[in-house]
């Protein structure tokens, strides 16, 4: 959706990511028992790629500088962490750290929200002219 600028098509990028994360962590959290569920996360850069279209990389303006170059096989979205287990089930999921990314997630969200109704207010007043 573009209106004036990009800023509201940028602001619905990241609502339909932190959408994404919490749907994830919901996840993580109702499967915190299931044995040998692996716990998922989301790859912010592989969802900012996949909305860019297309790959990631720095301008190196030295030779000393690393290399940020995005890996071809990543996959978009969600990420499953295999190599961690937190139950003796084989179960991965922290509870703690999911109810943090939970918190964190909802602080993001509001805020966001926030931001775009105020995208939208101003907006109102352009076409109301002021009043």
């Amino acid at each position: 959706m573009k209106l004036f600028s990009n800023t509201v098509s940028t602001l619905e990028n990241a609502l339909n990511y932190s959408s994404l994360k919490q749907k994830i962590v919901s996840q993580n959290i109702a499967n915190v028992d299931t044995p040998n569920y692996k716990a998922k996360d989301v790859s912010f850069k592989a969802v900012f790629q996949e909305t860019l279209g297309q790959s990631f990389e720095a301008k190196r303006t030295d030779g000393r500088h690393f290399v940020f170059k995005s890996r071809n096989g990543a996959f978009p979205g969600t990420v499953i962490k295999n190599n961690v287990n937190y139950n003796e089930n084989g179960n991965s999921v922290d509870l703690d750290k999911e109810m943090s990314d939970l918190a964190t997630n909802q602080i993001y969200f509001n805020a966001l929200t926030e931001r775009i109704n105020g995208k939208f207010n101003s907006l109102q007043t352009v076409i109301r002219g002021g009043k």
